[in-house]
């Protein structure tokens, strides 16, 4: 298996292959996820991504054995030098651009899009290590990021649900109930942080609405103190954000 990777290391047109499928196939099998759960940069998008980071790797290695080759004598004419990082250096640079696109912020004041950008991003820097032949470091990232992606949110959602900090959206019927929830959270043992009216909202929007961030004065599920709060005959809709 070592000769093996140690072959598919030298730049040759066998390993080029293999890195460009490779780089198709895990980048693709990491987005697969996010194309389930109905997200903007899924399947193809991760698998553009990787592949691209690993063609500019190669691009890089590419420029490097032609300029110690063939183009040798001309390189060494004009005074060229080259550095192979700075393809893969622009790679985690220009990442950014798509990871931007992918995070927004809901009419509930909620950040959507955060994992899907460091996806891309991790993905990026698996395709760089596909590129570079660094075989081991692949497997061993695709797993982990796979992880990260597929498995930690069950554990994320234990932890948050738990946690002392929370953000409550609610909708209710008249800016004067505002009092009352406030009441109601005080009575769970809890305290008010920060009360944010949302005022820019569509016309079409019929009820007015708020962000309650608050902290949990004892242990309890974060569900409790939502029905709670839903209790009240004022509250039209509410959710944790």
């Amino acid at each position: 298996m070592a000769d093996l990777f140690d072959y598919l290391r030298q730049f040759n047109l066998l390993s080029v292959v293999v890195r460009l499928l490779a780089a198709m196939l895990f980048g693709g099998m990491l987005g697969i996820d996010r194309a389930k759960k109905g997200r903007a940069a899924g399947f193809r998008t991760y698998m553009f991504v990787c592949l691209g980071a690993a063609l500019a790797m190669l691009l890089s290695q590419y420029e490097h054995a032609m300029l110690a080759g063939r183009w040798a004598d001309k390189a060494l004419e004009v005074g060229i030098r080259t550095d192979v990082s700075r393809f893969g250096a622009q790679v985690i640079n220009g990442i950014g651009f798509l990871g931007a696109g992918t995070i927004l912020v809901t009419d509930r004041q909620e950040v959507k899009g955060l994992t899907t950008a460091a996806g891309l991003w991790a993905s990026a820097c698996m395709g760089l290590a596909i590129g570079a032949g660094f075989y081991e470091c692949m497997f061993l990232a695709f797993a982990l990021i796979f992880l990260c992606i597929c498995l930690l949110p069950h554990i994320d959602a234990i932890i948050v649900s738990h946690a002392h900090n929370m953000n409550i959206y609610v909708e209710f019927t008249s800016l004067d109930d505002v009092g009352a929830i406030i009441g109601k959270i005080k009575e769970q043992g809890a305290r008010i942080y920060e009360v944010d009216i949302i005022q820019d909202r569509k016309e079409s929007a019929l009820y007015p609405c708020a962000v309650f961030s608050i902290r949990l004065g004892q242990p309890r599920t974060h569900g409790r103190m939502i029905m709670a709060i839903y209790e009240l005959d004022r509250v039209i809709a509410i959710d944790e954000v």
